[in-house]
């Protein structure tokens, strides 16, 4: 299969009426996990990646961890999209390098966001030139065009349609809007833009069906799940040093290790990326 195709079937999961459910994941295992339980698409979460490696997320300092994971996970049975914050770099050539190399690996979407480690919005201008490169460089790559004008401050419908407008001008292929719940504001976007809108699904707020109803394409579970996995670690140890009950359907040791038998770095799955041979 092309890469070509690959990322056809990416594009094709993003539908109306039964959104991707796009579950994040961290490290190879939780990837393997996930697409050993049937998700025919993954992506990362930038918070997991940098808390794995010991650094703070979102300031740019995971680019060769995040190339080296995204390189393992395009080998496991599942389209793999990767979150590359603002792009690991500012100069628009540098930014499409890396998604050249990804693409090359196998990975078929990448998000790319507009926030700011110091909590401020990258000017729009400046956030459509690395769109643009990106695009130029790999069309077939899907950029989910992430803009934080609810994740950073109280949201503001009029700058999200302004941004997103000039995002689907350059080419983006998706619009992820993360913190936004404001049912009026998601129907308004899902009307005015060709983009298929992402939502970042948020415990006890709008649920799955409802995002669907809604005309959302995609629901992004972000860190969700390694939280919850921190959560589950401690609460295990606990259940062991109080001689509390386990959760039941653990994994055996068996059971982990196959997960990644077969997907390690020697593993030929005959895909060379963009411009690679047809398998």
């Amino acid at each position: 299969m092309t890469y070509a195709d690959r990322a056809a079937q990416f594009r094709a999961l993003h539908r109306a009426g039964h959104p991707l459910l796009l579950p994040n994941a961290w490290d190879h295992a939780s990837a393997a996990a996930l697409a050993h339980s049937g998700f025919a698409a993954i992506g990362t979460t930038s918070l997991g990646v940098a808390s794995a490696a010991g650094k703070a997320d979102a300031t740019g300092d995971t680019r060769e961890e995040t190339l080296r994971l995204a390189r393992g996970l395009a080998r496991l049975p599942a389209l793999i999209t990767v979150d590359i914050e603002g792009g690991f770099a500012e100069r628009p050539a540098d930014v499409a390098k890396l998604a050249a190399e990804l693409a090359a690996a196998g990975i078929v979407g990448v998000n790319i966001e507009d926030g700011r480690p110091d909590g401020t919005l990258t000017d729009t201008a400046t956030q459509c030139e690395l769109i643009r490169a990106i695009k130029e460089t790999v069309p077939d790559l899907f950029v989910n065009a992430r803009t934080d004008t609810y994740w950073l401050s109280a949201g503001e419908a009029g700058e999200t349609e302004r941004r997103a407008a000039a995002y689907q001008q350059v080419g983006a292929d998706g619009l992820f809007v993360p913190a936004l719940q404001d049912e009026k504001t998601i129907a308004t976007l899902v009307t005015t833009f060709d983009l298929p809108l992402n939502i970042l699904y948020a415990p006890g707020r709008l649920t799955y069906t409802h995002l669907a109803d809604l005309g959302v394409r995609r629901v992004s579970t972000g860190s969700l799940l390694f939280r919850a996995s921190l959560h589950a670690a401690v609460t295990t140890a606990q259940a062991v040093e109080r001689g509390g009950a386990l959760p039941e359907g653990l994994p055996s040791y068996a059971d982990a290790e196959a997960l990644s038998a077969g997907y390690d770095q020697g593993a030929d799955q005959g895909f060379s990326g963009p411009g690679g041979p047809a398998t």
